[in-house]
């Protein structure tokens, strides 16, 4: 299988503290990858440095056999690369409408635009529901809806997703993760940063184990789930 991305040799620092130590990891396109760890445990940090929001020290982000460790997020999305923060990050004050319209800044085609809009929207019911309503007033899950709805809208080959089901209520978090295997389904390849580790390991393909900054395990998703040590660790919600 072909890798959309490699990351080799990662090593971040916040100030003095050693914050990703030497981590290497590859996601094959197609995949849904997923970082576990607990917090603090360098999962955010390593989504941010792929996506150029904080500058690695050493070590190398290859995209689709490209070097892009010196270049900066905005010209990523137009690569194909789509963020989707921790917290969501939606704008308050705009519509669901606006916001989404925001995630195709990079697209000239308008009409190819409106078939992306409405394949969210087919995507996202809730969101068509709610288009002209400010975005600060949707729920919890409606929020990471249209974040999500708003990366599709760039037209990604590859998600990051950061914590997609933090605060949310049960229900959601199970179409949260639904519709990420959908969005997986369509040729979407994710990298997915998850704490909860049953739920991202049981759609995931293969995963890897983040503890204090290093990779400490790795391997296919399903048996990382048998795994004593992950099991210990993680799996005891």
């Amino acid at each position: 299988m072909e890798n959309i991305l490699e990351v080799k040799d990662l090593n971040v620092y916040y100030g003095v503290i050693h914050a990703i130590k030497d981590v290497s990891f590859h996601v094959g396109k197609g995949e849904i990858v997923t970082l576990i760890g607990a917090n603090g445990a360098g999962k955010t940090t390593t989504l941010q440095t792929i996506t150029g929001l904080i500058q690695a020290k050493s070590g190398h982000v290859s995209y689709d056999g490209k070097d892009i460790s010196k270049t900066p997020g905005y010209k990523l999305v137009a690569e194909g690369i789509a963020h989707v923060p921790e917290g969501r990050r939606v704008f308050a004050d705009l519509s669901v409408y606006q916001n989404l319209m925001l995630g195709a800044y990079t697209r000239k085609d308008k009409d190819e635009v409106a078939k992306t809009l409405q394949m969210v929207y087919d995507r996202f019911p809730r969101l068509l529901e709610r288009k002209e309503q400010r975005a600060g007033t949707l729920s919890g899950g409606e929020q990471q809806m249209l974040a999500m709805g708003r990366a599709l809208m760039s037209k990604p080959k590859l998600m990051l997703l950061d914590e997609p089901s933090m605060g949310l209520s049960p229900i959601y978090v199970n179409e949260i993760f639904d519709i990420i295997q959908k969005i997986n389904q369509d040729g979407v390849t994710v990298l997915l940063v998850e704490q909860n580790a049953n739920k991202a390991l049981s759609i995931a393909n293969r995963a890897y184990v983040l503890e204090t900054g290093s990779v400490v395990l790795e391997g296919d998703a399903h048996e990382l789930m048998e795994n004593p040590q992950v099991k210990a660790a993680y799996l005891s919600e």
